[in-house]
């Protein structure tokens, strides 16, 4: 083999402003050049323990099942389906995205009884129509995404829906990948059973870690299940052990993630997560109006919008996937488009965690006046 047709890795500079990976702090990246140590050292379970007390920050818990699972954000999102499912298990999700639509897909390939609550994509549900729903039968859990990255609607009122949940001896399990770290997320005084993310949006940390909390019922559906969970590397009741005190072997713990996850939850906590809260939306406040200037308003209500993922619409007749090129050979800026039903008819533009700037906002703004014409 001819090694030298291999060059050295020299990427071009992006500035991410897609659905994800968002943009990472020079500080997170120089965590991960920090050398390997044992994931059994003491000293890299006194620095698992900070990555779990700085996710209860994150998290707004006291969970002490809260940690981050060895994968990606679906990781976690498979994890909370595979331990509190049991076959013929009868689950309800509300979708009104794609990722509504993946929760289906898990919980059905763990048999469950999946029944659905829909409504349009881009729109939200009331907490009335979801206990509607949990009404008609018996449900092990409901299943509800915070921040649906596929179309940039923020869900509300979770309070009011984990209280229904329970209402009808249901656990809520809450997706919260878009949401945490950007926008308020209070797992304990909303009571929310389970909720998982990912490291690459708001937390603003490579891929590769997905957080996961564990509420008290769920702990106690867990560790009454009649079956072992079908899925042995997202085994709560194994996995558990390892991020706990007994810190038994589990499987071998990403070292330079956990570094750069725990530097990453570290920048969230020196700002302040209503400091970060207010960033995000003053960002988002200026590209929502920005985008409407160009003839771009967006898909989603205001009342309802997501502040770390902006879904503007499309003239008819853009050609949006060129306008997209451009923007990244042109300006080196990475944004996404639609799928689904809403492929070519929306972008999906992030202002997540690092990349949620007020130079990234003008600059886009600025490349898309350009190329708009």
């Amino acid at each position: 083999m001819d090694s030298k047709k291999f060059t050295d890795l020299n990427t071009s500079p992006r500035i991410l402003l897609g659905p994800g990976p968002s943009m990472v702090p020079s500080r997170v990246l120089r965590a991960m050049a920090t050398p390997l140590i044992g994931h059994l050292d003491p000293e890299f379970i006194t620095i698992m323990k900070e990555v779990q007390e700085l996710l209860r920050y994150v998290f707004q818990t006291g969970n002490d099942v809260t940690f981050p699972v060895s994968g990606t954000g679906s990781a976690a999102m498979e994890a909370s389906m595979a331990n509190f499912i049991e076959p013929g298990d009868a689950v309800l999700i509300a979708v009104n995205g794609y990722f509504g639509e993946r929760l289906c897909d898990m919980a059905g390939r763990y048999g469950a009884e999946v029944h659905r609550i829909d409504r349009p994509w881009g729109e939200v549900f009331t907490p009335a129509e979801i206990e509607e729903a949990l009404a008609q039968r018996r449900y092990k859990l409901l299943g509800v995404v915070h921040a649906e990255t596929s179309t940039g609607a923020l869900q509300p009122e979770i309070g009011a829906i984990a209280e229904a949940a329970h209402k009808h001896g249901a656990l809520l399990v809450l997706d919260t990948v878009t949401s945490l770290g950007g926008v308020p997320v209070q797992i304990d005084a909303w009571g929310v059973d389970v909720a998982y993310s990912g490291t690459q949006k708001a937390l603003s940390c490579p891929p590769g870690l997905s957080p996961l909390t564990v509420g008290p019922r769920a702990q106690e559906v867990l560790h009454q299940r009649k079956t072992k969970v079908a899925n042995w590397y997202l085994d709560l009741t194994l996995v558990e052990k390892y991020w706990g005190d007994e810190r038994t072997y589990h499987h071998t713990a990403p070292i330079s993630m956990n570094y750069a996850l725990r530097e990453a939850l570290r920048i969230i906590a020196e700002e302040g997560l209503e400091n970060r809260f207010a960033r995000h939306r003053a960002h988002a406040e200026m590209l929502w109006a920005g985008l409407e200037a160009l003839g771009l308003p967006p898909l989603v209500e205001s009342a309802y919008r997501l502040p770390t993922l902006t879904t503007p619409q499309l003239p008819a007749g853009l050609d949006e996937v060129a306008i997209r090129q451009k923007l990244l050979a042109e300006y080196n800026i990475e944004i996404a488009g639609g799928f689904g039903p809403l492929k070519g008819k929306v972008w999906r533009i992030g202002l997540m965690g690092f990349s949620s700037r007020r130079e990234n906002v003008v600059l886009l703004l600025s490349a898309l006046r350009e190329l708009l014409g």
